[in-house]
């Protein structure tokens, strides 16, 4: 069957293929649910960009099912080799060793497919203040909101009846966390605003979450989500506003969400504040809070009282036709969360990433001190010749083009966490070691004097290095023992060499399906 669909494959690439070609790599991701295509057709002589081979995501599925079935794999990285001569050759593997996607190219391999980084969350300071929810408060704003509510709309919400306490305190058990006071008497008027599959919007723009969609979202929710090694090694969670108030999670066992925007985001209530925050307060998590929850409210009893606020100043809009009140869920924001182009003057205290590209001569970075909230620098096509702006500031993700290869600046920096690195001059990595909490490296784009600095750093768990460093790493038989993922950065490398760099690194390959074929 694998033969079969790959078959299927090479024919198509090599009908469709431009006259004069030598040879044609097709790389591909393969799940149950997609399919990646790249590569890249040979043409000797030709000019400006050849496309990459064609197949049909239907053709690549059916050979990704096929491999599934005999491998077990849930994911499957394919090279695909196609010649004018007539000879194919198929490579297969798990998707632990993967083509990189971008401009810069090479492979990842993933050595320990259960590691995961540690949310900076996690060891913030605790919120000590006691919740502000009142469930009778709650209780009679929501009842007075349900009623102007229908005054507006001309006929009162169609509600579900009441939870019963059993329900109550069943979903409570299968959370592990008691709901805030003020939730729960909310749920004691109605079970959700679902009657059905239809629900009334009640939460805002939200729909309210009976008990039971309650306890399922959060179980789907409860862990960090994770956007992989490739994505994932220098992400930086960031901080909501007021700081300090919401703990820096992708996800949160604490975090339990009673509203659904039903475009992956939710209103959720928050058991484990960070140190402003207070138990029971309203955030904003999901599909588009992955890099950060947003603070809301200090209570489900302060939400509702604002949406009453609303109705009752008439600062709502209606569509009569849908029958929809479209209420404002957040207060205003004034800070400043990202910025891409050149520094921004005045640079706002509240900026946390910072997005440089395409700058003349060498980008000075001392206006960015005043940035004390920033933990994202990213300079591209640039260069920087002074990290010392940097020192004071709880900056995690670093990208940065150096001119001279001085890391000085940066030594003993108590926050940095990854590191991406290009030089022209040699640069020493000496200070690396004084850095408590780097966890991920990338060099290849850099000239490293001695590589042999990088077995000395106990808290490596990314490394990402091009072909000519790896042999010489290899060589010396000095790769960090604590590496979960590493990455082959060089876009000419084949999967047949990454297969064989994996499994220096200790990576079992031997399952790798290879098929040649006329």
């Amino acid at each position: 069957m694998i033969e079969q669909a790959a078959r299927r494959i090479a024919e198509g690439i090599v009908a469709k293929a431009p006259e004069g070609w030598t040879e044609a790599v097709l790389s591909s991701q393969v799940d149950r649910r997609s399919a990646s295509l790249a590569g890249r057709i040979t043409v000797p002589g030709a000019t400006g960009h050849c496309p990459p081979p064609d197949a049909s995501f239907e053709d690549l599925r059916r050979l990704g099912d096929a491999v599934r079935q005999l491998r077990g794999w849930d994911g499957t990285a394919l090279e695909l080799r196609c010649r004018r001569s007539g000879e194919h050759e198929l490579l297969a593997f798990e998707d632990s060793v993967s083509r990189l996607n971008g401009v810069r190219g090479g492979f990842h391999a993933v050595l320990d497919g259960d590691y995961r980084l540690p949310q900076p969350g996690a060891d913030q300071e605790a919120g000590a203040a006691a919740p502000v929810g009142d469930p009778a408060l709650a209780g009679a704003r929501f009842r007075t909101y349900l009623e102007r509510r229908a005054e507006i709309r001309s006929r009162p919400d169609q509600l579900p009846p009441p939870a019963p306490e059993s329900a109550i305190e069943e979903a409570e058990r299968r959370i592990g966390h008691r709901l805030p006071a003020d939730l729960r008497a909310l749920y004691r008027i109605a079970d959700g605003d679902a009657v059905g599959h239809d629900p009334c919007h009640l939460i805002g723009t939200y729909g309210w979450l009976s008990l039971e969609s309650m306890v399922a979202v959060r179980e789907r929710l409860r862990t960090p989500f994770w956007y992989g090694w490739e994505l994932g090694w220098d992400w930086v969670v960031f901080d909501a506003d007021p700081p300090n108030t919401v703990r820096r999670c992708g996800g949160h066992p604490a975090w339990l969400p009673f509203a659904t925007g039903e475009d992956g985001n939710y209103l959720a209530v928050d058991l484990a504040p960070a140190r402003d925050g207070r138990p029971g307060q309203v955030i904003r998590i999901g599909a588009d809070y992955r890099d950060g929850p947003q603070y809301v409210a200090e209570s489900v009893t302060a939400l509702i009282g604002r949406y009453l606020e609303q109705l009752e100043s008439t600062s709502y809009e209606y569509d009569v036709e849908e029958g929809w009140i479209e209420l404002d869920d957040t207060e205003e924001w004034a800070g400043q969360r990202q910025f891409i182009g050149e520094i921004p003057d005045p640079v706002s205290p509240t900026l946390q990433a910072l997005y440089l590209h395409d700058l003349a001569g060498v980008v000075d970075l001392s206006p960015l001190t005043a940035a004390t909230q920033l933990r994202r620098l990213y300079v591209g096509r640039s260069a920087v010749a002074d990290l010392s702006p940097l020192r004071g500031l709880p900056v995690e993700s670093l990208r940065v083009p150096l001119e001279g290869g001085d890391l000085s600046p940066l030594e003993g920096h108590p926050t940095l966490r990854s590191l991406e690195l290009a030089t022209v001059a040699s640069v020493d990595l000496a200070v690396l070691r004084t850095l408590p909490n780097l966890h991920g490296l990338d060099v290849a784009d850099a000239t490293v004097g001695d590589l042999t600095v990088l077995a000395d750093l106990p808290g490596l768990r990314y490394l990402a290095l091009n072909r000519h460093q790896w042999t010489e790493l290899l060589a010396a038989d000095n790769v960090p023992s604590t590496l979960a993922a590493a990455g082959l950065m060089d876009p000419e490398a084949t999967m047949s060499e990454a297969l064989a760099w994996a499994a220096r690194l200790g990576h079992d390959t031997s399952g790798a399906i290879r098929l040649r074929f006329s």
